[in-house]
């Protein structure tokens, strides 16, 4: 299994609207590629104010999700709701 985890890390002056994140941006992810799952954190103390994290059986799977028709409404939306660039890890899931 494949995870794509997306952080968004906290800075001065960043902004990030939690609400549209969870309510507009994750469904649509959704929409467009159909993960196994999809889990969304809220920044309490660290380095980041949010992360997601979205699994896919394999990594044929999340390629095939990165080229689908919505990705790029995927990412351009991410203006709406931050101004930080976010970081992305692609992981195996070992356990």
């Amino acid at each position: 299994m494949i995870r794509a985890s997306v952080y968004y890390p906290s800075a001065e002056g960043s902004t990030f609207d939690h609400e549209y994140y969870r309510n507009t941006h994750v469904p649509l992810v959704q929409k467009a590629w159909s993960p196994l799952s999809v889990t969304i954190e809220k920044g309490v103390n660290g380095p980041h104010v949010a992360a997601i994290h979205v699994t896919f059986a394999s990594m044929d799977a999340f390629n095939a999700a990165l080229g689908a028709p919505l990705t790029g409404d995927v990412m351009a939306d991410v203006a709406n709701y931050t101004n930080i660039a976010p970081v992305m890890q692609i992981s195996e899931v070992v356990e």
